[in-house]
């Protein structure tokens, strides 16, 4: 397989966890503002949505495609 075959695998992979899973949440740390020993910092929680998993299966797709060794 070439290398383009195998970010497409991975692409497929990654995006059925994704759609299984009904999207992956995350959280994101900021430092917003540091004056001396005072620290005061947020954080923002999203989720990942499962469009993004199925345009990752859809692109790994095509990747596994285009990676094929052409027939002769």
């Amino acid at each position: 397989m070439r290398l383009l075959s195998w970010i497409g695998v991975l692409l497929i992979l990654g995006g059925i966890i994704i759609v299984v899973m009904r999207g992956i949440p995350y959280t994101k740390s900021r430092s917003e503002v540091e004056v001396g020993p005072l620290k005061v910092s947020s954080q923002e929680r999203g989720l990942v949505p499962p469009i993004v998993g199925i345009g990752a299966i859809v692109v790994g797709v095509v990747l596994v495609f285009a990676g094929r060794k052409p027939s002769v």
